[in-house]
């Protein structure tokens, strides 16, 4: 019987792109499958998705019933459940259909027999349904994300959540600040660190991929934002682009919250 650790990597709704961070580790890769047990991997070809497990991956929100089942069992097989990526930690894309009037009606109107449809009204992160014992944050993560909380791990150590924001990533690296030099929209401010700010490198404002930071100051940054030009609707597209929360967010105007 093998003594190494067992892992399981698991898909709910989502396009795949944090599992491919983890099939793009390459030769770190190879090293893992030394010291560990893939029990499930879909994406690997490996299957048994009701394996117990040491440390279960998931990617994905819960948005059928079916869904909140599998997650129950899943928990239940795994002595550690990480989450990866925006999908799985808060809903992802997706979520966007929680904002709106009437989510329920939209299978009618997208596919020709709806009622084979098994969709749920909102689309919502693993964190809601079962515990979690940490979260990797992304869309998508990248490879030394889950290289690093994998090898921490094994050694029995919690990998640590980075919340700084990604301006001190960009002063690190030597960016120069596309929100002030260039006048461009970027969520740098209240945005965490971890991508290597990897959009501002190429001159484009950062979208907030990588989640919300510590202490983030959302009402200052909507009235910069609504000083460059962009109107309420658009300074709340951004705030909710990719990690979409029912919650208030800040007007652009004049700094109060939106319903």
């Amino acid at each position: 019987m093998s003594s190494k650790p067992r892992i399981a990597v698991h898909k709910f709704s989502s396009c795949d792109g944090c599992q491919l961070a983890l099939l793009n580790m390459g030769e770190a890769l190879v090293t893992l499958a030394t010291r560990v047990e893939i029990k499930h991997f879909a994406e690997a070809g490996v299957l048994d998705e009701s394996a117990e497990v040491d440390i279960a991956f998931i990617e994905g929100s819960i948005v059928t019933q079916h869904d909140t089942q599998r997650i129950q069992q899943i928990r239940k097989n795994s002595r550690y459940l990480i989450t990866m990526g925006a999908c799985a930690t808060s809903g992802g894309i997706q979520a966007l259909k929680n904002l709106a009037h009437a989510p329920e009606t939209w299978p009618g109107a997208i596919y020709p027999q709806p009622e084979f449809i098994d969709s749920l009204d909102r689309s919502e992160p693993i964190k809601d349904h079962v515990k979690v014992d940490f979260e990797l944050w992304g869309c998508p993560i990248n490879s030394r994300q889950i290289s690093t909380a994998i090898s921490l791990m094994l050694e029995g150590v919690m990998p640590q959540d980075e919340r700084e924001k990604l301006c001190i990533e960009c002063k690190r690296s030597g960016q120069v600040c596309t929100l002030v030099t260039a006048g461009e929209p970027c969520m740098g401010p209240v945005t965490r660190l971890g991508c290597g700010s990897l959009c501002p490198k190429f001159g484009r404002a950062c979208y907030g991929c990588y989640g919300d930071a510590e202490l983030s100051h959302h009402t200052a940054l909507a009235r910069r934002l609504s000083g460059l030009g962009l109107v309420d609707a658009e300074v709340n597209r951004r705030f909710q682009l990719i990690h979409p929360d029912p919650s208030p967010v800040p007007k652009g105007g004049n700094g109060e919250l939106n319903d």
